[in-house]
Order: C-alpha cells, then structure tokens, then sequence
C-alpha cells in the first residue's frame, strides 16, 4: 500500500505557469487613428498641383552582342535532374523544350553549356 501513495504522487501533473503579458504601451490609441484617417481623405480629395504626364514605355531594346555568338537550344528536360543543371539552363536563358537564345561566345558561357551538353544543342552563329 505504501508503494501505491508513492506512484500517485509522482503522477500528478506540474502546476500551470503564469503567462507573461504584453506591455500595454504598445497599441496605438484610437484616437491617433481616427486622427490619421481624415488627413488621408483630405489628400485624397486634393491632388499635387503638378501632375507629371506619363511618358509612354518603350520596349526594352535588345543587346548588341559583339564579336562571336552561338545558338543555345534546349532538346532535354530538366525533370528528374540534378538542382544544378537545371539551374544553368535558366542561367542560359533557357526554361522550356525547344527554346532557342542567342548567347555571346565567352568561356563562361561555354563553361555552362559544356555542364548540360546533354540536355542543349548548340550551333555556331555566323
């Protein structure tokens, strides 16, 4: 019986802690914000003076490779493949089948297409 008293007092749960509260200084009184509010709607209602006309956009032009170039198309998926290759085609430019770019003839470049050679066919541009 004196075992029993034991193993029933080892069974009782820890007593609840106290939750520790967030100071009260930071909320925003609502006065401030009903304060705010009609600032907002006055400059609303009153435009700048000056109102800049939008310029229309152009399209971006296109860059001017110099020197040699190559054709980089992609024949392969980059499913089931290493993280990297699949990023080196997107550094390419390339991220769907069939895709063609016209890339400078650097040896970064050709570093990267040599990476997935496998997965691109490459031609040189004349």
């Amino acid at each position: 019986m004196v075992d029993d008293k034991k193993t029933e007092e080892k069974k009782k749960p820890a007593p609840k802690k106290a939750v520790a509260k967030k100071p009260a200084a930071a909320k925003k009184p609502a006065a401030a914000k009903k304060a705010a509010a009609p600032a907002k709607a006055e400059a609303a209602k009153n435009p700048p003076a000056k109102a800049k006309a939008a310029a229309p956009k152009k399209a971006p032009a296109k860059k001017k490779l110099s020197g040699k170039t190559v054709i980089v198309t992609q024949t392969g998926s980059p499913i089931g493949r290493q993280g990297y290759q699949r990023a080196t085609l997107i550094g390419l430019g390339l991220n769907k089948m069939h895709k063609t770019r016209e890339l400078e003839d650097t040896p970064c470049v050709r570093g990267m297409i040599r990476k997935v050679a496998h997965l691109i066919k490459v031609e040189d541009a004349a």
